[in-house]
Parts: C-alpha cells; sequence; structure tokens
C-alpha cells in the first residue's frame, strides 16, 4: 500500500452517492443534462477537496418512502416522535422486576448509610487493640468465726460465681426470657429485630426491646445508659467484638455477675443473697425464674417489688423455659407462685450493722481494696442473732407503753473481741448504727470512771460521802429521786447512783483525772474537763463504753474493740492475721478488786439488782440520761461484757430506766451467752479491802467565788442534762 502524504491523511477523501447508506449509482433520466459525466478517477490518482455538483449527484430521500397500493395510492406511514420509543405494555412481570431492581437499589444505598453510620460512630471509641473487659469491683465477703456468711460488701455487693457452679435452670431462665437465640446469633439478634420491628409498626408504637444479651453486657461494661443512635451503634460493635473475642459461656457468665437486680445489688450472687439469704448456687427454679424476670425492671420487678407483678413476671419466664424445652410443662407449673401465696424474701437482719463496721474498717486495715478478699471476723453467728432477738422482742413488749423505739447492744469477751453487735432494731428501715456510730450521754454508766479516779486517789469503796444538797462553784446537781440519804460510803452511794457524791468525787480528784481515767480505759471520744462530766453528760458510743468496762472484767489489762481476726484472698493468701495488742494494764490490781467490789454491790443491792445470771458473779452499772432520753446497762462477768442501750433516734424523753428493760434484756443475751461454761469469779473477789486509819470523809470542796472559775457552755449543759441512776 502506498504511504501517502501525512498533512493529507484526513483529507484524502471524496463522498459520492456510491458511499452513501442505500445509494444507487448515478443514472441520467434520459435526458441530456448539458454536463459531461464525471469521471472515475484513475488507481492512485490524487483527489482535490471539493463538492459534488448537486445535479450531478441524487441524494437519495432516506425517509420512509410511500408504498403504493393496488389502487395507486401511498399508505401513511405511522405517526411517531422523532427519537422516541414507542411504550410497552405494563405487565405483572414487569412490575415485579421492576420492585426488584428498586430493591436491590434501596438496599444497596441502605447498606452504604449503615455502613456510614456505623463507620462514624465506630471511629469514636477508642481502638480495638485496647478494648478489655473492665475488672468487676471487688467485693468484700464478710464470715462469722464459724464461717457463716454474714454479708457481703463492695459496689457489687457480692463476689462472682462460675456458670458451672449454678444450677443449670438459673442461666436457662436468663436465656429464654432475655435472649432465647443467644447460642445462634453473632451478637446481633438479626431475626429478633426483624420481629420486633414488625411488631413495633403493627402495634404503631415499640412493644419491646430487641437487645440481646451480649449487647446487654457491651452497654454495661463500656457504655452510659443513654438511649441515644450513637450508643446503640457502639453497642452493637462492642457487641460483635465480645462475640469475636470470648465463648458464649464467658459472655452468659459475665452477665449473671454483672447485670443490676435492683436495690444496688450487682450480680447474681448478691440479688440472691440479698432477696433469699442463699447464695445463687442453692436456689429454686421457682427464685431464678423471679430473679430472671426481674430484668426488665429491676425497680419495680424485684422479688421485693409489687406482688402481683413479681408473680405475673416469674410465670412467664417459667413458660418460656418450657417453651423451649429447658423444662417441662409440669415444672413450670409446680415452680410458679400460687396467687395467694406471699413471696418469702429474706429479712436483711442485725448483722449487716457488723457488716457495715467492718467495710468502714477495711481501709485502715489494707488501704484501697481492689480484689476480692474474705474477712473473718469474732462474731459468734448465734449469738449474733440471739442479741438481736432479744432487742426486738424488748421493743415489741414495752416500747409502745414506755416511748422508746430503738435498741442497741453490744458484747464482747474480756480482751475486746465483739461476739455480737445490733446496730438497732430493723436494718432495712434504717441503716445508722446505733451502737458504733451514735454518740450518747451514758448518763451514770459513766461513773466507774469517776471513782476509779478516786480509788486511785486513795479513797476505798468504805470511805465515806455525805449525800446532800451540793453546790459547786454554782453547779448544783441533784439525785434522780430528789432526795439525799446523808452519810453513806462510795460502794453504797454507786451502787444507788447518787449524783451529788459523783459530783463530789470528780471534784475532789479534778474532772481532769477523770478524763485521764476514762481515755485510759477506752473511751476514745473527746472529753472535756468540767465539773458535769461526773454525771456522764458528755457523749460516747455505746462501743467504746462496753470497751472502757472490759478492765474491770479482766484484770485490769485495757483492751482494744476488734472484730476482724484474718483477711485473706479467695484462693487463701493471707492480706492481714490480728496479733494480740492494745495498752497494756490500765489498772493495778488491787484497784481492780475495789472497782469489782463496789460495781457488785450495784447489781446487789443498787440499780442493777433486776439482772439475774444463774449464780454467776457479775457487775455492772445502769444510767438514765435527763428526762430518759436514753436508758443503758452495762454489766460484765469473768467471761463476758455486755452493754444495751435504748432510746429515740428523735431525742424524745421515755418512761425508761437503766435499771428496768435494759437489764432485762442484758440478763436474757448473758444467760445464753453463757450456756456451757465454767463459772468464774471476778476479778479481785475475795481481796481485803480496808480503809486507811487516818482516811477522812469525803468532803465537798467549796472555792471562793472570786476563786471560781467561769462556767463553760457544757457546764450549763449538764446543770440542764445531769444523769439520772
Amino acid at each position: 500500500m502506498r504511504k501517502k502524504n501525512a498533512g493529507a491523511l484526513f483529507m484524502d477523501f471524496h463522498v459520492s452517492p456510491d458511499d452513501r447508506v442505500g445509494g444507487q449509482p448515478t443514472k441520467t433520466r434520459g435526458k441530456a443534462t448539458g454536463k459531461p459525466a464525471a469521471r472515475k478517477p484513475a488507481r492512485g490518482e490524487r483527489i482535490e477537496p471539493g463538492f459534488v455538483d448537486s445535479d450531478s449527484v441524487r441524494v437519495d430521500d432516506e425517509r420512509p418512502q410511500r408504498s403504493k397500493t393496488s389502487r395507486g395510492k401511498a399508505k401513511p406511514a405511522a405517526k411517531t416522535k422523532r427519537g422516541r420509543r414507542q411504550k410497552k405494555p405494563l405487565t405483572l412481570g414487569r412490575i415485579i422486576f421492576r420492585l426488584f431492581s428498586w430493591g436491590i437499589i434501596l438496599a444497596v444505598w441502605g447498606i452504604l448509610a449503615i455502613g456510614g453510620v456505623v463507620l462514624y460512630y465506630g471511629m469514636q471509641l477508642p481502638s480495638s487493640s485496647t478494648w478489655k473487659v473492665p475488672d468487676r469491683a471487688a467485693n468484700i465477703r464478710i464470715v462469722a468465726a464459724d464461717g457463716q456468711l454474714i454479708s457481703n460488701r463492695g459496689k457489687s455487693g457480692g463476689e462472682a460465681v462460675s456458670l458451672h457452679e449454678l444450677p443449670y435452670y438459673v442461666p436457662a431462665a436468663f436465656v429464654a426470657i432475655e435472649d432465647r437465640r443467644f447460642y445462634q446469633h453473632f451478637g446481633i439478634d438479626v431475626i429478633g429485630l426483624a420481629s420486633v420491628a414488625l411488631e413495633s409498626v403493627k402495634a404503631g408504637e415499640v412493644t419491646r426491646g430487641a437487645s440481646t444479651i451480649t449487647q446487654q453486657v457491651a452497654k454495661n461494661l463500656f457504655l452510659t445508659p443513654d438511649q441515644t443512635l450513637g450508643r446503640k451503634v457502639q453497642e452493637a460493635v462492642l457487641a460483635v467484638w465480645l462475640e469475636q473475642t470470648y465463648t458464649k459461656d464467658e459472655i452468659l457468665e459475665l452477665y449473671l455477675n454483672r447485670v443490676n437486680f435492683g436495690h444496688e445489688k450487682y450480680g447474681i450472687e448478691a440479688a440472691a443473697q440479698f432477696y433469699f439469704g442463699k447464695s445463687a448456687r442453692n436456689i429454686s427454679l421457682s427464685e431464678a425464674a423471679m430473679l430472671a424476670g426481674s430484668l426488665q425492671a429491676p425497680s419495680r420487678l424485684n422479688p421485693r417489688g409489687n406482688a402481683d407483678l413479681v408473680k405475673a413476671r416469674q410465670s412467664l419466664v417459667l413458660q418460656a423455659m418450657s417453651k423451649e424445652g429447658y423444662i417441662s410443662a409440669a415444672e413450670a407449673k409446680a415452680a410458679t407462685i400460687d396467687p395467694s401465696q406471699t413471696i418469702r424474701t429474706k429479712v436483711t437482719g442485725s448483722e449487716s450493722y457488723v457488716a457495715d463496721w467492718v467495710e468502714s474498717l477495711m481501709t485502715s486495715y489494707l488501704g484501697e481494696v481492689n480484689q476480692d478478699v474474705i474477712v473473718h471476723t469474732t462474731i459468734n453467728w448465734d449469738l449474733q442473732k440471739e442479741a438481736e432477738f432479744d432487742v426486738r422482742e424488748a421493743i415489741s413488749k414495752y416500747g409502745a407503753d414506755k416511748g422508746f423505739s430503738q435498741g442497741a447492744l453490744v458484747a464482747m469477751d474480756v480482751d475486746g473481741s465483739v461476739r455480737a453487735l445490733v446496730g438497732g432494731v430493723d436494718y432495712q428501715k434504717s441503716q445508722y448504727n446505733r451502737a458504733v456510730t451514735a454518740r450518747r450521754q451514758p448518763g451514770s454508766t459513766f461513773k466507774p470512771f469517776v471513782y476509779l479516779a478516786g480509788m486511785e486517789k486513795g479513797y476505798t469503796p468504805d470511805t465515806v460521802a455525805d449525800d446532800s444538797p451540793v453546790d459547786i462553784n454554782g453547779w448544783k446537781p441533784e439525785n434522780a429521786d430528789g432526795k439525799y440519804a446523808g452519810p453513806m460510803t462510795l460502794r453504797e452511794a454507786l451502787a444507788k447512783s447518787r449524783n451529788t457524791v459523783a459530783a463530789i468525787l470528780a471534784n475532789d480528784v479534778g474532772p481532769e483525772k477523770v478524763v485521764e481515767a476514762a481515755m485510759r480505759m477506752g473511751i476514745s471520744s473527746p472529753l472535756q474537763a468540767v465539773p458535769s462530766i461526773a454525771l456522764g453528760t458528755q457523749e460516747v458510743s455505746l462501743l467504746e463504753l462496753t470497751a472502757g468496762y472490759a478492765p474491770f472484767a479482766n484484770g485490769g489489762i485495757g483492751v482494744i474493740a476488734n472484730v476482724i481476726t484474718r483477711i485473706e484472698t479467695p484462693d487463701g493468701k493471707v492480706l492481714y492475721d490480728a496479733v494480740p495488742t492494745g495498752p497494756g494494764r490500765v489498772i493495778e490490781p488491787n484497784i481492780v478488786a475495789e472497782m469489782n467490789d463496789m460495781l457488785h454491790a450495784a447489781i446487789e443491792i443498787g440499780t442493777g439488782k433486776r439482772a439475774q445470771l444463774n449464780g454467776w458473779p457479775m457487775a455492772g452499772k445502769t444510767g438514765t440520761s435527763q428526762k430518759a432520753r436514753d436508758a443503758l446497762f452495762v454489766g460484765y462477768t469473768a467471761r463476758m461484757v455486755t452493754g444495751v442501750w435504748l432510746g429515740n433516734d428523735d431525742d424524745k424523753g421515755t418512761t425508761l430506766s437503766g435499771g428496768n428493760v435494759p437489764v432485762e434484756i442484758w440478763s436474757q443475751f448473758m444467760a445464753k451467752a453463757h450456756e456451757g461454761m465454767a463459772v468464774a469469779d471476778l476479778p479481785g473477789a475475795g481481796a481485803d479491802i480496808t480503809v486507811a486509819a487516818d482516811q477522812q470523809p469525803l468532803q465537798p470542796m467549796e472555792q471562793p467565788a472570786a476563786d471560781r472559775p467561769k462556767k463553760t457552755l457544757v457546764d450549763l449543759l449538764g446543770d440542764i442534762f445531769g444523769g439520772g441512776n
């Protein structure tokens, strides 16, 4: 082929009728035109660009030609608009095809939109490499001396339990009612979502939630409870991650140990202990169904909630379990609570006051508790329940008549080991600990510290004092009965709780010495050295007051009230082990003998003579504050010290005295506590107590007016609230 000039490459053409689509060779019409016919170029001859004469070339009409009929007339062409196709008829197949096509398009766009939303909110989460299930809040398991569970404390309120430790129907109940396809889905139940969506469309509102157990775990562990689109998307992302990271059983175990069951009880163990007084390992099918049913609305549907709602929800759970094949229909029927039956839940007992006290001590023993621990205590479970019963029984029996509604009791061995502690009559109604936290006027139960200071100065139980009107710097204390008995021994004065003699003795030895003696014996509340301290007008706790009597019972050794013996981890690692400790000797043996002589007389012939203890040598002192707002008795044997307080939280007066109901409670409790023990004498029993030949009777010391110190606010309060018997 001949190579053409590059410049003429695109100009070397000639259009002729032969080149046209459908064109025919040019012909003359039988009549000369007068113009020469076009010459056909020779092969290889160059053709210059130009236009062919319109007369020599006939351009065929490309429009449709009319065909002639037999009659010679042309048939008109179909009328159509140029460039538009003729409309095809709409058939069922075409409708289905179009719907399917648009469905695919919409689905694609929907997937892209959902993907964009997921990507947007997912990117707001931290890097997945940092995702980690947060540690469960540390649990403090508090047990009595014999291992009996007292309570669980800490933010969770209960220890974690493994899935294999639970009866099979416990996890089954939760799966049946909360997420029946739990073992089939990948963290998100697509079928469940579709079902809920359909129900909601029919009902015109959202009928129920569609979150899976895995999604609930994700929400509880990582997210806030906000009901927003972003939170729900992040919940779904985290749910898928959980499913990829943990097994189904591990996820279910996380769920059961973290979910809220109402009353701030997180985890099934905490819930079982709180509602039923037993471990989750031992709950029945009926109880498991109640707990599973409560998760829809823990504040209303927990076992202590509305009884009708709880029963209805429990029945629904049992039906779901039967439908899913976890239990038979007969088992479901047997476990359903009868509509007329009362739901029986555990009544929180007085041991919770002990648990609160123990929990408050944990920081001083371990610092921050960041792992599960078991705390072994000195509490005797049987005595704890006996103390609780005795206090409640007394309030039930005498409370309305004598005008009091609260009580407290502390019992400890003579070494300070607390065996029972009751902080109130009903922990569920009031968690205020009247044995440990409350500070009340001890009244005449404080007088032994005054007499102790007197004995240490050199007085004896046989020293004579004058029970008569007294004026100490303008302070004029009176006896509870408003009478005066004249000269009497200090033994008799303490036994009969004469206020005047106590005031004279405190003034004689000096209020500072009284404060020093009380603090040495174990009183830790701040005390002011003022004359009215003789009558117990300054407030102390029942716990420290009871501990303050322990040196009288043990021969003069100071004690620190203690309740914790050992702290260890669940696997047995010991974190703390108690060792004997205390201030050592705080009273000389001869002084102990003198004090026990006088305090024994207080029970034999004095205000505490109602105390009875089956032949046991005992001693103690009653106390009643102004207007009988507080009534107390603290008594002891050579084995145990017990203090009892009765009164009202609002400081309202009563018709009690320390020598009636408090003594009765003390006698009942101590009788139980001493069962099986060998009788023992008080320290110093039988000691020779004599009066020095040159000892003078105790007299009030009147100061000149110019030398009298100005009365403080505490003194004025003492004038108003002088102690009783």
